[in-house]
């Protein structure tokens, strides 16, 4: 908002014009040949003409001040609304602030139902500030950056092993007891099990806010024409390098552009339908389990290069509109590349062995399994 001029940059230019208002009325009618004859003759009847004149040019004159006065309120008013609304746009912005930075102190809490309720503020924080949706995504993400290892699983149940536990400490706490030895305490555990599982829900919970908001229900087809849903986070980009990621699941979700370089995918990993609309960058990923990019599209350039798919992996009916690299990825199992289709079979792809590209007559190309002799195997 621009600053208010000075009263005198204002005083001074209306008397100029309320003067040269007044001196042009007066000219006018001086001129006129009607106003300017001669008086009629009698008592006051020159003055009278006069005093004509001089009022109509002095009223002129006001209503030319009048006119002034109404711009320069007019003015006020508006210099007033435009101070209204960026008073409440500073309000909105602090109280905005003030909930962001609470939500980010709860996600370092130590306990996880006070971090659950940091993530469940910023979701709806970011649901009702478009403006500083991808500010919270990027506090999510980096979260789930954080360095983090997974729980073991919980040993079986013994209670014939618990009971001879039991029984031991027992016996030393009572021959201490008799000797008159006091045994120091038992030191206590490091992290409970409670905690590593809350955690675990904590990082679930945070993965499903992502994923649920990256999705648009609207059909393929009338994206375009349809409005977004209000749940739905258009335009959103993802860095989750060296993230530890658990059940994944990103079906139907779009994303700008996603980062995923040395991400660590545990369970079941799901990118079906999924469509990056900028570059996918899976560099020395790690799957732990079965990873579906069934129909996915990728319009960009695809990164999978030293990734690593311990279990199978599905790319069928994936679209691959920019280059695809796959250059030293290792698949462990099965890898299913079947139907998926090469918009530009000419550019520069890095596919994985025993896999090649055969065009079609419009042009694009279709992923084929081929055989050690370079004979085609067929889709797989």
């Amino acid at each position: 908002m621009r600053m208010p001029r000075s009263a005198a940059w204002w005083i001074i230019p209306v008397i100029v014009l309320v003067i040269a208002a007044v001196g042009g009325a007066l000219w006018w009618m001086s001129a006129d040949p009607a106003l300017s004859a001669p008086a009629p003759s009698g008592p006051g009847g020159a003055g009278t003409a006069r005093g004509e004149i001089l009022r109509t040019a002095l009223a002129v004159g006001a209503g030319v001040g009048a006119a002034v006065t109404l711009m320069l309120a007019f003015r006020r008013q508006r210099h007033q609304e435009i101070a209204t609304a960026h008073a409440t746009h500073d309000a909105t912005e602090r109280r905005v602030t003030d909930l962001y930075t609470k939500a980010a102190e709860q996600l370092g809490h130590e306990a996880a139902a006070v971090r659950l309720a940091g993530l469940y503020a910023l979701e709806r924080l970011a649901q009702d500030n478009p403006g500083h949706r991808q500010t919270i995504v990027n506090v999510i993400c980096a979260y789930l950056r954080m360095p983090y290892t997974p729980p073991e699983p919980a040993p079986v149940p013994d209670p014939e092993r618990d009971r001879k536990a039991a029984l031991q400490a027992a016996r030393r706490r009572y021959q201490a007891a008799r000797a008159g030895i006091s045994l120091p305490a038992e030191p206590a555990p490091q992290e409970r099990a409670g905690d590593r599982e809350g955690e675990v829900q904590v990082r679930l919970t945070a993965q499903r806010i992502l994923t649920a908001h990256l999705r648009d229900e609207h059909p393929a087809d009338q994206r375009s024409t349809l409005p977004a849903a209000p749940a739905f986070w258009e335009g959103m980009r993802l860095d989750l390098t060296g993230a530890t990621l658990i059940d994944f699941d990103l079906t139907g979700g779009h994303v700008t552009e996603a980062l995923f370089n040395k991400a660590t995918f545990i369970g079941f990993t799901r990118f079906d339908a999924a469509t990056f609309t900028k570059n996918a960058e899976f560099r020395e990923a790690t799957f732990t389990e079965n990873v579906r990019f069934t129909r996915a599209t990728f319009t960009k350039n695809a990164w999978f290069v030293m990734a690593t798919f311990t279990e199978g992996a599905g790319f069928i009916r994936t679209t691959f509109t920019g280059n695809a690299w796959f250059a030293g990825a290792t698949f462990t199992k099965a890898a299913g590349l079947g139907g998926a289709v090469v918009n530009d079979p000419a550019a520069d792809h890095a596919w994985p062995d025993g896999w090649c590209v055969e065009v079609t007559p419009e042009g694009t190309g279709h992923l084929i399994r081929e055989e050690a002799d370079g004979v085609p195997a067929g889709e797989d």
